[in-house]
């Protein structure tokens, strides 16, 4: 019996969304496979398994299994694999394959999906595999990786299908029918003039229910919501999510047709937009993968340490400045932190939504003022609440009723402040064009130590 009938491969219509590369032994048995160039063996183990989950198991190989793995399938591996695969595992993967390979792999691929894998290559060997494509093939590669990165133009699928007006529905029927090379998967037609401008499309369903004699012309729809080439991925996504599109016409500067984006290519974007937010609150490259190297990971992540260090070194100068009352009084020093702490976690929450609720264009600032407003008034409320738990704590552990003053008025002022910074802050950094989930950070820390410590002890400074 062949070893990799010893366990069950996941299938594309699996109740559960199994990882593969979890199954006892389905890695091993995947090395041992390519080790003895047992290309029935991978057809076997790989025949039903979906290109996500394919893209599981080459990030799971040893590196240089990998492109061992492809030359083997040959024709067999979907190249659309790739494309589930973090931006550095897949270039290793494709600088270690022969251009021909990678070449022929790409041929069955959507434009959208090409240009997605060429677009990470350098220069070089972007050309040397464009030079493999057929004139034709070529340009419209060459025109999305024109676009500048992360817009629409880079998004789209060239693959559409744009008839003229004059066109009947039968006429259009017949032509989906019987044409091949059109796209795997679309939702309507596109209605274009001699010059390929955009008159509208008709959805699908229309163009099922409507008799066969009727043209396009008189039962196009204009579409309301068409795409700029050149307009920024994260724009259109908030477009398709706002109206609840399936799909949107891409148009360049002269209105002409040149592409269309579907959801699934939206899903993606809200996806990689949502990750680079929550790298960049945490202090880490947008970019950043699991599969990067030691060296590259160490030097992104050191600037936002520096800069923290620069903050915590500002905070230790303020405390610095009470140095005496802190002798005299140990609890001050014991309590200090709470004060600090207290004012960190509020800020970070209310910079999280600010910098979030600016991202999705929610904060504007028609709107700020009162956001402003309602953050300082949940600041000074919690701060209250808190000023009271804490001076109770006090008292009970210290015996100082003076002491629990001095702590209470100092949470109120340092979580009031907090409020304010960690609106404050974004929308500051935004209205200068740089990006507040980057470097909102270091500068919410800084504000919410210094104004907790400067509070706490200059407040006990003055009070003893």
């Amino acid at each position: 019996m062949r070893e990799e009938a010893e366990f069950a491969t996941p299938s594309r219509g699996s109740e559960h969304d199994s990882d593969p590369t979890e199954a006892p032994g389905f890695v091993d048995a995947v090395v041992g496979a390519i080790d003895a160039g047992d290309v029935e063996a991978l057809r076997t183990i790989l025949r039903d398994l979906h290109e996500t989950d394919v893209a599981r198991l080459l990030e799971a190989l040893p590196a240089p299994d990998r492109p061992k793995l492809i030359e083997l399938l040959g024709s067999d591996f979907d190249f659309t694999a790739l494309t589930e695969l973090d931006e550095t595992a897949r270039v290793q993967i494709l600088e270690a394959l022969p251009t021909q390979t990678v070449v022929e792999g790409m041929r069955d691929l959507d434009s959208d999906d090409a240009v997605y894998i060429l677009e990470d290559l350098d220069d070089a060997d972007k050309q040397e595999i464009l030079s493999n494509f057929s004139i034709p093939e070529r340009a419209a590669l060459q025109r999305s990786l024109d676009y500048p990165e992360e817009s629409a133009g880079r998004r789209m699928q060239t693959e559409f299908i744009a008839l003229p007006p004059f066109w009947t529905v039968g006429q259009t029927l017949d032509y989906i029918g019987e044409t091949e090379g059109l796209p795997e998967t679309f939702f309507e037609v596109f209605v274009v003039d001699a010059t390929y401008r955009l008159d509208g499309s008709v959805p699908l369903d229309r163009l099922l229910r409507t008799r066969r004699g009727a043209k396009l012309g008189d039962v196009v729809t204009p579409d309301r919501h068409v795409v700029n080439a050149t307009d920024d991925q994260e724009d259109v996504a908030r477009v398709f999510e706002r109206y609840n599109l399936i799909s949107a016409p891409v148009v360049d500067e002269a209105g002409r047709l040149v592409g269309v984006l579907t959801v699934d290519d939206i899903v993606d974007v809200i996806q990689e937009e949502a990750d680079e937010d929550l790298k960049a609150l945490g202090g880490v490259a947008g970019d950043e993968e699991l599969s990067d190297s030691f060296w590259y990971i160490a030097r992104s992540r050191f600037s936002w340490l520096l800069l923290n260090l620069i903050a915590a070194n500002i905070a230790s100068f303020v405390i610095a400045l009470f140095e005496g009352e802190l002798q005299r009084m140990v609890a001050l020093a014991v309590l200090m932190p709470i004060v600090a702490s207290q004012g960190g976690n509020a800020a970070t929450q209310t910079m999280t939504v600010a910098v979030r609720a600016l991202a999705t264009r929610e904060l504007r600032p028609s709107n700020a003022r009162r956001v402003i407003a309602r953050e300082l008034l949940v600041g000074l409320f919690n701060g209250v609440v808190f000023a009271v738990i804490m001076a109770a704590v006090v008292f009970a552990r210290f015996g100082l009723a003076d002491l629990g003053f001095v702590i209470a008025l100092a949470m109120i002022i340092n979580l009031a402040a907090a409020a304010l910074g960690g609106i404050l802050v974004p929308l500051a950094l935004d209205r200068l064009k740089v990006d507040p989930a980057v470097a909102s950070g270091p500068f919410v820390t800084t504000i919410t130590d210094v104004v907790g410590f400067f509070a706490f002890l200059s407040i006990a400074s003055l009070w003893f």
